[in-house]
């Protein structure tokens, strides 16, 4: 497609309305920044919502599991200084 005359564009914008479209006005600087905009929005929120659910169903349960883990690891330790190191008797009773 070349150039259109001024006649032409006349006759698709007419033809464009007379098949029920609204012809377009011609695109603008601000127009386009406009449409630019709302894609890179548009890509970065899809980008945004796969990394959040990624991280929800990847990453939470591992640092539950971790925190879990290191819980478990020093109620062991604790355990093991009761048991190694008992408390003397004048110590666990109360001074009068």
């Amino acid at each position: 497609g070349g150039r259109m005359a001024g006649g032409e564009i006349q006759a698709a914008k007419a033809g464009a309305v007379a098949r029920g479209k609204a012809p377009e006005p011609p695109a603008t600087g601000l127009a386009k920044a406009a449409k630019v905009a709302r894609k890179v929005f548009a890509s970065t929120s899809r980008a945004a919502w796969i990394t959040g659910t990624a991280f929800l169903v990847l990453i939470v349960p591992l640092i539950i599991e971790m925190d879990r883990e290191q819980q478990l690891t020093d109620m062991e330790t604790q355990q093991m200084g009761v048991l190694t190191n008992p408390a003397l008797p004048s110590q666990s009773a109360p001074a009068k």
